[in-house]
């Protein structure tokens, strides 16, 4: 038997400061074996990694610390207000991004984690939505973000406004996902709508697998 046999990915994505992160914890103890794509996104452009030397190769010495590593405020000054520059960014990393997600994948089937949750904030953009059977974005109206992410990281209002506006809005993810959890009415209410969506997947997966040994 394939060892992908049986697996079914669900991916969760959204905006900053929409819940995801509370989201994505109910969903691992409701059962489901979590990938994380930021942790991922991390490993990745570890030092003497190849993804960290095509990076470099692209954008210059200048980005690393004096210990080879990646200075992450450096490369994000240089590509956060340049958008040419954030799209050959992420075309050198997605595919490195992809591959790992998907060796993920693999290795929890293997080990028989079946039902996977793909962590993913830029789902969309790395492609890694092909991998998903389902996916659910979080999202939230924009002044419960703004307060959110300026308590949750300390920052000013123009900061979290500037974060904010190179996301997503919410009509793409409402066009682009299987299911929306609006995320405006605080987190307890947020774990109920997480336990009962986790129940309706897990039913969709037991009746599409019903068959299978």
């Amino acid at each position: 038997m394939n060892q992908l046999d049986g697996v079914m990915v669900v991916g969760l994505t959204g905006q900053t400061g929409s819940g995801k992160t509370t989201a994505c914890r109910k969903f691992m103890e409701n059962g489901f074996a979590v990938i994380n794509a930021d942790g991922i996104a991390r490993s990745v452009m570890e030092p003497d990694s190849a993804c960290l030397r095509e990076v470099t190769d692209c954008f210059g010495t200048g980005i690393l610390n004096s210990d080879m590593s990646l200075n992450r405020q450096c490369l994000a000054d240089i590509v956060f207000n340049n958008p040419k520059k954030l799209e050959l960014l992420n075309s050198i990393m997605y595919p490195h991004i992809t591959s790992q997600i998907l060796a993920q994948i693999r290795s929890n089937s293997a080990a028989g984690n079946k039902l996977i949750l793909l962590d993913a904030p830029t789902l969309f953009e790395s492609r890694a939505d092909d991998f998903c059977e389902i996916i659910i974005s979080v999202i939230a109206d924009h002044d419960t973000r703004l307060k959110r992410i300026i308590k949750r990281d300390s920052i000013s209002e123009e900061q979290a406004e500037a974060r904010m506006s190179v996301q997503h809005n919410d009509k793409f993810f409402v066009d682009n996902s299987d299911f929306i959890i609006r995320n405006n009415d605080g987190m307890n209410c947020l774990d109920d709508i997480v336990d009962e969506m986790s129940d309706k997947i897990k039913r969709y997966y037991a009746n599409k697998f019903k068959d299978q040994e």
